[in-house]
């Protein structure tokens, strides 16, 4: 009854517990007194309270050094809870209380021969995170004592212990060396996976540790935990590169030819073409990482894709697009990391993502970021995209035109730009579209229009001579300073054209007017359309200078003036004088006035960037015979401007690193890159990577050989192969067979008989044949005896005769 009633009430107040963990109040901490009077306790329940409250001050970073002694007492407990929280608080404060918490190790050490792994298991831990190093030694012993436990708890729990083992003396590394290797042949998957990660931490660079383990790793792959195939194909990609190499092999391909061709003609179009070839081993782990694609873990999946990219074909990389793209249905942070995956993965192969083209709409909630990411993979696979995937590309992008965001806006007009750089159909259309957003009251939507449109003018400038006429009449009604400077940069471009189109000066002569009001990007401008259309007005005049020249010399000398005294002679003085070519220009005409203009009002304004940049150009332009320095430096051809993917930058970075997200190599990304490919001829043996045998593991796991098949479907195969022995041995083989197999058997029954006759023909007259030898052997010695006996007869006569 008492027990019951205990019973009862440890059940009531495990349900307290429960109802206070859900409508969690502020609790009160209790005095040092009462707390240390519950950990003195003899009672296992007040002990755990004790600890609790403990525990809760801990993480609420309240001191409980004061606590110290009487919870380290309580580590020789038999409760696993106890322990636990014991094992908690020794981990939190043993490097402030080295003594006393040396004071514990005996009690640990015995805990190593518990017969519950979990608490053996949980002692190593506790044992190998006491940062004191005068416990190294100690701690060593008990990594190898986990090593050979028959748990596999316990001895993931000693991998787990042996990076921290290396930092409190990395004088023991021999040693744990040793360990490591007998972890890393483990035979089950969760050790082999805790112990790769102690490998990284300790020794990457030791690759000949990894040589006889390489096949069985890649074969427990697919059975890991998350961190465990992490760690894995970090490792894997780095051995691949310093031991497996790529070769190459170059294989003829021949072109389609018609059908009548001869085969000469046919060696004429083959090609030799270089095919990559995987090394076998390289393959089988490519092979094995394709099933880790359906991971619940993201990292997992971009860790595969890292691998296909690095180590693999673009064929390889082509089975990670669909799960990449499955990551954005994740939350908004997983969505925006696997957004920079996505692009860095679009860059190398952008066809691959156009059937996946409708999973990249920005949705209301999206966040800018993701927005911009987002139009960035529409942009890089537009040019790959069918005619009715573009239009709803160019729609959606013209709809984001409109948005209250005024970043969003300036992307999707950039994105537009790049759409129609990347497709010379679709400049038209996109074009069009930019227009309708230059007369926009949005200043910075109509500023990044008018950039992005003199970007595609600069691209074929003779075939829009006729935009830039319509971009000179919204001069008037664009009030943004970036936009108007802009729409007087592309007038200058085209001041040189002819008088039909050349509307440079009448836009120089109305900007003019409103100089005074301008902002500092417009008067700039301002003064450079002045420069180019003054430059171009003294060109012309020396050119026509020139040629008024060229018509009013004198006719060459021929032979019939040779006879004429007054073929060479000078011009009477009272002739008309030729024209001079380097007379100066006309100062009544309107451009000069202009130009002159203009250098008043700048010489006087208050900018220092404008004074300066307008005397020089009044210094090149000083001399009006000498205009061949100016012309080089205010007429040269520009570039054409090629607006590339914003993420151009972040090409070669590393998928999966953060350097990829921040774009820079510096920082938290650097020491990501993997090792150059091993040269071929210099690779390790691969005899190397050869296992020495397959068996059952101490704890009675079943080490399969198929390939990279799960635990569970390997311990189905072994049992299945157990019922088929059990079967054969008592009823026979119960297998399905064809008629041609009952027709073969029947066959090879009739030949055995038909032997089995003949074989015993054969034995039947071998032993008559033996009978009658017999019978005849007998019969003659009877003769011989007979004839024996009648001659002895003989012979007693004729003695009888004479005795007689």
């Amino acid at each position: 009854m008492l027990e019951t009633a205990r019973d009862l009430t440890l059940e009531a107040a495990q349900s307290a517990g429960a109802a206070r963990s859900l409508n969690p109040r502020p609790s009160k901490d209790l005095p040092f007194a009462q707390v240390k009077k519950l950990l003195d306790s003899r009672n296992d329940r007040d002990i755990l309270e004790g600890l609790r409250k403990v525990i809760s001050m801990m993480y609420r970073s309240k001191p409980c050094l004061p606590y110290f002694s009487s919870v380290v007492k309580n580590v020789a407990s038999p409760n696993v809870e106890i322990k636990k929280l014991v094992y908690i608080f020794l981990l939190h404060y043993a490097e402030a209380e080295p003594d006393l918490a040396l004071l514990s190790i005996n009690t640990i050490q015995k805990s190593l021969t518990d017969q519950n792994p979990q608490v053996r298991a949980m002692a190593l831990r506790v044992m190998s995170g006491i940062k004191v190093p005068v416990i190294s030694q100690i701690v060593a012993l008990a990594i190898k004592r986990g090593c050979g436990d028959m748990s596999p708890y316990v001895r993931k729990a000693a991998a787990l212990a042996i990076p921290k083992c290396y930092k409190l003396d990395p004088n023991t590394l021999p040693q744990l060396l040793d360990y490591l290797s007998i972890l890393l042949g483990d035979k089950q998957y969760y050790v082999a996976g805790s112990a790769v990660t102690a490998y990284l931490e300790i020794c990457p660079e030791r690759v000949d540790l990894i040589h006889k383990h390489y096949r069985s790793l890649v074969r427990k792959l697919v059975d890991m935990d998350e961190w465990g195939q992490l760690a894995t194909l970090r490792l894997m990609s780095i051995y691949a590169r310093k031991c497996l190499p790529i070769r190459t092999k170059k294989i003829r391909k021949s072109r389609t030819t018609g059908f009548y061709d001869d085969e000469a003609s046919a060696e004429e179009g083959s090609t030799l073409e270089e095919v990559q070839i995987l090394d076998p081993d390289l393959e089988l782990f490519l092979k094995a990482c394709k099933s880790l694609l359906h991971s619940r873990n993201s990292a997992v999946i971009v860790s595969v894709a890292r691998c296909f990219m690095d180590l693999g074909t673009l064929e390889h990389l082509d089975f990670a697009i669909g799960p990449l793209v499955a990551l954005l249905r994740s939350p908004q942070d997983i969505q925006q990391i696997a957004l920079y995956n996505i692009v860095d993965v679009c860059l190398a192969r952008p066809e691959r993502f156009v059937r996946y083209a409708d999973h990249f709409f920005v949705h209301a909630s999206d966040p800018f970021s993701v927005a911009r990411l987002k139009f960035e993979v529409w942009t890089l696979i537009y040019p790959h995209c069918e005619n009715h995937i573009r239009d709803m590309i160019l729609y959606e992008l013209e709809h984001f035109t409109r948005a209250l965001n005024p970043a969003i806006v300036q992307e999707s007009v950039r994105a537009i730009g790049r759409c129609a750089q990347s497709d010379n159909h679709a400049t038209a259309r996109c074009l069009r579209l930019l227009l309708k957003q230059v007369s926009s009251l949005d200043g910075n939507l109509s500023a990044e229009a008018l950039t992005v449109i003199r970007h595609l003018i600069q691209q074929d400038p003779q075939s829009h001579i006729k935009t830039v006429i319509r971009l000179a009449k919204n001069l008037d009604t664009t009030p943004n300073p970036e936009a108007r400077a802009t729409i007087i940069w592309l007038v200058g471009e085209f001041a040189g054209t002819d008088d039909e189109y050349n509307i440079a000066p009448d836009v120089l002569r109305i900007s003019a007017k409103g100089f005074a009001g301008e902002s500092e990007p417009a008067k700039l401008q301002i003064v450079l359309l002045a420069a180019k259309v003054y430059l171009h007005y003294l060109n012309r005049f020396r050119e026509q200078q020139s040629q008024a020249f060229a018509q009013e010399r004198p006719p060459a000398t021929t032979r019939d003036d040779s006879d004429n005294p007054f073929a060479n002679s000078p011009s009477p003085p009272n002739s008309a004088t030729s024209t001079n070519p380097k007379e100066p220009p006309n100062l009544d005409h309107p451009i000069p006035k202009l130009w002159n203009y203009i250098l008043l009002l700048a010489r006087y304004d208050t900018s220092y960037d404008l004074r300066d940049r307008t005397r020089t150009y009044r210094a090149l332009l000083s001399n009006a015979s000498s205009t061949q320095l100016a012309s080089l430096l205010l007429l040269a051809p520009k570039p054409v401007p090629h607006a590339p993917s914003p993420s151009e930058n972040r090409k070669g970075l590393p998928l999966g690193s953060t350097s990829l997200v921040l774009g820079s190599k510096v920082g938290i990304g650097q020491g990501q890159e993997l090792p150059d490919w091993v040269e071929e001829g210099q690779e390790p043996d691969p005899r190397l990577r050869d296992e020495v045998g397959v068996g059952k593991d101490s704890s009675g796991g079943v080490s399969g050989v198929g390939g990279d098949r799960p635990a569970g479907e390997a311990l189905d195969a072994a049992v299945r192969g157990e019922k088929a022995k059990e079967m054969e041995k008592g009823k026979g083989r119960m297998l399905e067979k064809s008629l041609e197999d009952w027709l073969g058997e029947e066959e090879e029954e009739e030949e055995s008989d038909g032997e089995e006759d003949t074989e015993e023909e054969e034995s039947e007259y071998e032993e008559i044949t033996d009978s009658e030898e017999e019978e005849e052997e007998e019969e003659e010695e009877e003769e011989d005896e007979r004839a024996e006996t009648k001659g002895l007869v003989r012979d007693e006569k004729p003695s009888s005769s004479s005795s007689s």
